[in-house]
């Protein structure tokens, strides 16, 4: 630390506070790590603090403490269900008095109008600040408010102000609900579920082929990764966690089989039986991976034929494409975000100022291009809908995922680039497997700016899914707490942690999961504070246990029991699978990428073996497991009945896990070196049909799942009794 540094030391920390940043943390090993001086500045001008260097500090302290003191009343308050809101007023003391105007807008239209005396208020702490003595009341609503979003406005002594009111739920839907089994069903990445008729990678069809095979199984979920918006031409980056938009949907996955359009438009007729085509086609189809910008480009030719002829000659569909832009007025602008994109042929941070700043004109892109976009969205929104009825004709639940964040280059970015913090990326501090740090490479949210937009954002990203799943889960739920910041230009190693108001985003998340009577799940996986697994407890929002994480051999019961109301599996699409586990493929991988020395490796491939034998003990203990000299497939099926047999809500079951795959779907932290987002399932829909194995687990997996839940029906009739 240099002189400065160390002068400015502690007014830097006391403004840090202010901004809801973490100054130190504990690391995985219960150790304490400061934040430095450096990384706090890079973190506070990310913020919005006026400052450039540490000479600055004192005088940003001085105009953060004027900021908070001068707001009146918190741009967003949180009313529980339905009780009475209290609202807490900030107000020089000298003008603590006089009637306050107050106007509540409820979100359906109705307006409630009172006036109450300042004065009269009951008060709370006061504070000084440069001189001037500020005084707290505690304003109450008067009568209990329907769930929703209002708006609520004060005026005293002419002075007029407004805040947001959530009134939720405390409670998340769904997962509490007496009446709900022990439900289980299979996970897959959509674009390694592959068939006969399919171009290479899955398609919404696919998914639908895979719902109608598990249901008379059994099941009554299938999981998959994001399957938003995507860049896959320049840049092209797959992954589903580096969404082009949180708000759209991935035309990758449109089967343009089923496109409406297509039985009259002779020009994608002919483009798709043509010798060219066909032949393409075969070629992606043999391909070991998945050839995105192939795919996406061949997929992309006829799209835009059946476009064309949509918008030339089809007129008794366009009520319903106008109907689809009224409910989804965005899709407009991302249409023109993504055809001005093609026309600079660059990413829009490099576009000239006024497009890269949001104003868009006719001539700024090409029409035909904008015209594409909007119709595969429309087409998407329309095979996303048909798949949904299949789900709920069958009784299939779909589990999809909210991304924690976006492209840097992406739409939301470039439209809401006020609710992001631009200059920072979100990611995770070292622990025992990641041992230097993540770097993400995405702006994480401005915890600030979302609350002064009302959550106008975070509530549309929501309800782009919710409206079409019935669990959802919440990548890196933690960051509903806080979230680790890399300032641009540090190592992972130096980032530090900012907090988010989580009360008012569990509030949104809860009145978004009863209105779309969705259960919401929280990956809580990893280094999390034991706050954030109690609030969500609290909250109702259910928890991931998943095996690899609860290993532990040096406790006799080498698995912790699996929690009530979680979502249980093996493993995750970010671990090593079930095979490769236990073969320690994933210690010699970090070998490789300079993780583990020798040694270390040495010492975890110890551990490993040690872990199986007390596994093996436990569930031979727990009669999960009877063959003395036992394979890798007994102890799969083993596994599975442990999980299968406890009091979880969900099981989910990683069908590439059923016939022992060892090659993994991600490996986080690496890129093109390790093909992540690109491999194809080993083996079709048609082909795993077909597997006795296959089928014999999800038999074993529904008899305990069923003879749990009715188990658990007599017990409550015997409560009853």
């Amino acid at each position: 630390m240099t002189r400065v540094q160390r002068a400015y030391d502690r007014p830097l920390r006391q403004l840090a506070h202010l901004y809801g940043i973490q100054t130190a943390y504990y690391d995985v090993t219960r150790r304490r790590k400061p934040a430095s001086p450096d990384a706090l500045l890079l973190v506070l001008k990310a913020l919005g603090a006026p400052l450039e260097s540490f000479d600055d500090v004192p005088a940003a302290l001085r105009e953060r403490r004027q900021v908070l003191s001068k707001r009146r009343v918190e741009p967003v308050v949180v009313a529980w269900d339905g009780e009475p809101l209290k609202v807490e007023l900030r107000v020089p003391a000298h003008r603590a008095t006089g009637p306050v105007a107050c106007s509540l807008l409820l979100e359906g239209g109705e307006r409630r109008n009172w006036t109450c005396d300042l004065g009269r208020l009951p008060g709370g702490r006061a504070m000084t600040v440069e001189g001037v003595r500020y005084v707290t009341k505690r304003l109450s609503v008067p009568d209990p408010l329907p769930w929703g979003y209002h708006r609520l406005r004060l005026e005293n002594q002419g002075q007029l102000r407004e805040t947001q009111v959530i009134s939720a739920p405390f409670r998340a839907d769904g997962t509490s609900d007496e009446s709900a089994g022990r439900a289980w069903g299979v996970f897959l990445p959509l674009y390694a579920l592959h068939s006969k008729r399919s171009w290479g990678a899955g398609d919404f069809t696919d998914l639908e082929t895979l719902v109608d095979w598990v249901a008379p199984l059994g099941a009554s979920v299938v999981g998959t990764l994001p399957l938003l918006a995507a860049f896959l031409d320049a840049p092209c980056d797959p992954s589903p966690y580096a969404p082009a938009s949180r708000l759209f949907w991935n035309e990758f996955y449109i089967d343009v089989t089923r496109v409406p359009e297509l039985s009259k438009c002779p020009a994608a007729q002919a483009l798709l039986e043509s010798a060219e085509v066909q032949a393409e086609l075969e070629l992606l189809r043999a391909s070991p991976l998945i050839e995105y910008r192939r795919q996406m480009a061949l997929k992309r030719r006829v799209l835009e034929a059946l476009a064309q002829c949509f918008f030339a000659d089809m007129a008794e569909r366009h009520p319903v494409l106008q109907r689809f832009v009224k409910d989804h007025p965005q899709v407009e602008d991302y249409a023109r975000f993504r055809a001005t994109m093609e026309r600079q042929g660059s990413p829009w941070p490099s576009w000239p100022p006024r497009l890269r700043d949001g104003v868009l004109r006719e001539g700024d892109y090409d029409e035909r291009s904008r015209r594409y976009h909007l119709y595969v969205q429309w087409v998407a929104h329309e095979q996303m809908g048909v798949l949904t009825d299949k789900t709920k004709a069958s009784g299939v639940g779909l589990y999809l995922d909210v991304p924690l964040g976006v492209h840097s280059y992406s739409y939301d970015v470039w439209r809401e680039r006020s609710a992001f913090a631009l200059d920072v990326s979100g990611g995770a501090p070292p622990d025992v497997v990641f041992t230097k740090g993540q770097n993400w490479g995405f702006p994480p949210l401005h915890p600030e700016a979302i609350r002064e937009q009302a959550y106008r954002y975070v509530v549309a990203y929501l309800r782009h899914q919710l409206r079409y799943t019935s669990l959802l889960r919440i990548d890196h739920v933690m960051a509903l707490h806080r979230l680790f910041w890399i300032p641009k230009g540090l190592e992972p190693r130096e980032g530090v942690y900012v907090r988010y108001p989580a009360d008012e985003l569990y509030a949104i998340m809860n009145l978004e999961s009863h209105r779309h009577r969705t259960a919401i799940v929280g990956e809580n996986l990893g280094t999390v504070p034991a706050y954030v697994n109690s609030t969500m407890a609290r909250h109702n929002v259910q928890q991931m246990y998943v095996m690899e994480y609860e290993l532990n051999p040096r406790v006799r019961e080498v698995l912790r029991p699996v929690p009530r109301g979680s979502v249980a599996s093996l493993n995750t699409h970010d671990m090593p699978s079930f095979a490769a586990y236990w073969q320690g493929l994933d210690i010699e991988d970090r070998c490789e990428r300079g993780l583990l020395n020798s040694r270390g490796a040495e010492i975890e491939q110890k551990s490993r073996r040690n872990l199986e034998r007390a596994l093996k003990r436990f569930l031979k203990r727990q009669r999960w497991l009877d063959s003395p000299l036992p394979r890798p497939q007994d102890f799969l099926r083993g596994c599975l009945a442990f999980l299968s047999a406890s009091p979880s809500q969900v099981v989910l079951v990683n069908v590439e896990d059923l016939w022992l795959e060892t090659r993994p779907q991600n490996v986080p932290g690496t890129h093109d070196e390790r093909q992540n987002w690109r491999r194809k399932a080993r083996h079709s829909v048609e082909a795993l049909r077909e597997m006795p194995p296959v089928r014999d687990i999800f038999r074993d997996v529904d008899g305990l799942r069923k003879r749990l839940k009715k188990q658990k029906r007599g017990n409550r009739e015997n409560r009853k009794r």
